[in-house]
């Protein structure tokens, strides 16, 4: 019983100075969620668990990783590894993080598109989840640099060079970025300083601004039905919840937010005491060497779909065509002309372009992994074409679409 009394003196005491009864109501009890939706709702919960993860293991690895040229390569593979207590667990639960937070965030966009949750008011929930897609890919590609391995060195070395702007030679942004003719020590030091302190603290406050953008116009559900919240609540606060269509996120929702979660780290520990190889490159595990070029430069798995639009074309279009590869997915709220909010399975030929769309992404990403020769070079050259012409024909097959 004092426990209890202590708890809530405690709660009266924080409440009267940050208002702490109000902020639960805003963002839990009284946040109403509609009934009709699924498991596939919970991937943004399941996205912070997992930048909380990364976070906590960076901070461990960080006591002990060394950001200098001589010393970066021997602190992951052999300190952080053989030496340190547990180091093994801490390294395999960053690398494992880094490539499933990807995996959710692909799912996490596609079920968006599927169901239409970018339209009808949700444009900022949806472009802000963009913005979040390319900070979480900026703050991985400045954490690949770090092992400072052999695809470390070249993957810094073919990425920067994309500045140069292929005839435009603007040779002087790429020194300016790396800080030196080649990836070297300030390199190193300045991908260092983003991926533990600035790209964190942006990556903080868009993660903020998508769950404001989430709070007013509320998430889509799997009809795409629109209703009055406020009357639903208050249908629901009366005790007829059957007749409501909404529940509070806590604890209704949050409990299947948990369940889900729960579900996905048996996979994730599974992935981290089992199969951890899987995302860590084997030729990373040799030193960076600037005199030995590897056989065959790529990215990580999550990059490969953008990288090999990149690839088929000479350089001046092929980097216009990756620069619109970045961005495309933003403009996805204003070339969709539908007027219709509702799965993909009852739109007509919209459902046609999301498959082709989702197949395609894995084919480039299949062909970005290998070899940019022969019959892979032709289907990759192919897969590129295909992907620019789902977005051409986006606003024509939507603008035609009967209303429901």
């Amino acid at each position: 019983m004092a426990r209890i009394e202590n708890a809530k003196s405690v709660n009266e005491w924080l409440d009267q100075r940050i208002g702490l009864n109000t902020l639960k109501k805003v963002m839990q009890t009284e946040y109403w969620i509609p009934k009709n939706i699924n498991f596939l709702w919970a991937m943004g919960m399941v996205l912070a668990a997992t930048f909380g993860l990364l976070t906590i293991s960076g901070i461990f690895l960080l006591m002990y990783y060394q950001p200098h040229v001589d010393h970066a390569f021997d602190s992951v593979n052999y300190l952080i590894m053989t030496e340190v207590g547990y180091g093994w667990l801490w390294r395999h639960i960053h690398g494992i993080g880094a490539s499933l937070v990807f995996l959710i965030i692909y799912i996490h966009m596609f079920v968006g598109i599927y169901y239409g949750s970018y339209k009808k008011g949700r444009e900022l929930i949806w472009i802000s989840g963009m913005l979040l897609f390319v900070l979480f890919s900026a703050e991985a590609f400045s954490g690949y640099m770090l092992p400072w391995g052999q695809m470390s060195y070249w993957a810094g070395m073919v990425i920067t060079n994309l500045f140069a702007g292929g005839s435009l030679e603007a040779v002087g942004l790429v020194e300016w970025i790396r800080g030196d003719y080649v990836p070297a020590q300030a390199f190193l030091t300045r991908f260092f300083m983003l991926h533990v302190f600035l790209l964190p603290l942006v990556i903080i406050g868009a993660i903020v601004f998508h769950f404001g953008t989430l709070r007013i116009p509320h998430v889509n559900n799997q009809d795409g039905e629109d209703f009055d919240y406020e009357e639903h609540a208050e249908l629901y606060k009366a005790g007829k919840v059957k007749e409501s269509k909404v529940i509070p996120f806590s604890p209704v929702f949050l409990s299947k937010d948990v369940f889900v979660m729960g579900v996905y780290f048996i996979l994730f520990f599974y992935l981290v005491f089992y199969h951890f190889n899987f995302a860590m490159d084997p030729v990373n595990f040799d030193p960076a060497n600037g005199l030995n070029t590897p056989a065959h430069i790529y990215p990580e798995w999550y990059f490969l779909w953008s990288y090999e639009i990149l690839r088929p074309f000479p350089t001046d279009p092929g980097l216009v065509a990756f620069a619109i590869a970045q961005v495309i997915f933003f403009m996805l709220p204003f070339l969709d002309r539908s007027p219709n909010v509702a799965p993909a399975n009852r739109r007509g030929l919209f459902h046609i372009w999301f498959w082709v769309m989702l197949v395609d992404l894995l084919v480039l990403t299949v062909m970005g992994k290998l070899p940019p020769e022969g019959i892979w070079n032709v289907i990759g050259f192919w897969a590129a074409i295909v992907f620019f012409a789902l977005w051409i024909a986006l606003p024509f097959i939507t603008k035609a679409e009967k209303k429901l």
